[in-house]
């Protein structure tokens, strides 16, 4: 593995020259860090982006989006378009993609209630998608004997549900009414039968693009995209940061009725408290005792106006 700052716009310049064998006229890093370093390129009339990780099994990752972004593509969902996913110029993975000029819909205040409608559209598009299997590991895979769990194996092993679980209740997370009722819903969850779709697992403004008109013109950032029972894990993360008016709006665009929406809400708000074992496990870590405190409070309801 390279050294932490050996990826360098010359590295990014490397690998470019090789597949389009030119130079590229600029080369600008965007983006960078440990595990992770983004450049934007133009070579010719081509406008690039280069992703490249630090961590090989970074490789894997980015099949799985070239895959999903492919597939969606082929539904008419905008997407980046996904020229190349390889490892073999450095021995560190790498995209390359095209780039998408726009403005991101994160930046667009108040002024989000249609780009929500049609974000939500796109999003149940998406979970149309046929896929095989339960995980990270689907139907982009070409390996023959990678597992292929069942539902209840896929939230045991790849969830470590019962371990989100069990922490809550080492660390009195939860109220006891609480927390034996979350367990009722898991395992409700469990026995179900449904096959699989794709999601993309991250499903916010942050990862929409838009053109001058406020349209989307691409959903970004499928490093999360999974296959699992819908609509519940992607509504789980969608639905999370919108405001009570917001979230109507994209269950409209994602044709979702209120009948529908209130039988599935106890599965997909279990999903979205298990979500936070992260938050609490990361709390517990730093010692902050400020911020346990807040989690205990948003998990046991406190902020909840709209129900009693």
């Amino acid at each position: 593995m390279k050294k932490r700052g050996a990826v360098t716009p010359n590295t990014a310049a490397l690998i470019l020259e090789h597949h389009f064998r030119k130079r590229p006229r600029t080369v600008k890093r965007i983006r960078g860090g440990v595990a992770n370093h983004v450049f934007e390129a133009r070579i010719g009339r081509d406008n690039l982006v280069l992703r490249i990780s630090e961590k090989p099994h970074k490789l894997q990752v980015f099949m799985k989006e070239q895959w999903a972004v492919t597939e969606a593509r082929k539904h008419k969902v905008p997407t980046p378009e996904i020229l190349e996913v390889c490892n073999d110029i450095l021995g560190l993975p790498y995209m390359v993609s095209r780039q998408i000029r726009g403005r991101s819909a994160g930046s667009i205040g108040l002024k989000k209630i249609e780009v929500l409608r049609e974000l939500g559209k796109y999003t149940a598009i998406v979970n149309s998608i046929k896929t095989h299997d339960y995980g990270h590991i689907f139907d982009w895979s070409p390996n023959k004997l990678s597992p292929h769990p069942p539902w209840p194996d896929f939230l045991d092993n790849e969830l470590d549900v019962e371990g989100r679980l069990e922490s809550f209740a080492r660390l009195r997370v939860f109220e006891p009414a609480r927390l034996k009722k979350l367990r009722s819903q898991v395992h409700l969850m469990r026995q179900w039968k449904d096959r699989p779709s794709l999601t993309h697992g991250d499903i916010r403004l942050k990862n929409v693009m838009l053109d001058e008109k406020r349209k989307i013109i691409a959903l970004l950032d499928w490093e999360d995209c999974m296959s699992t029972i819908p609509p519940y894990w992607e509504l789980s993360i969608a639905l999370h940061d919108l405001n009570i008016d917001e979230k109507q709006v994209f269950l409209e665009g994602y044709g979702m009725s209120f009948e529908a929406y209130r039988e599935a809400a106890p599965d997909i708000k279990a999903i979205n408290v298990l979500n936070y074992s992260r938050a609490v496990r990361h709390a517990v870590e730093r010692k902050d005792e400020l911020r346990m405190a807040h989690l205990r409070a948003r998990l046991n309801g406190a902020f909840d106006l709209y129900s009693l």
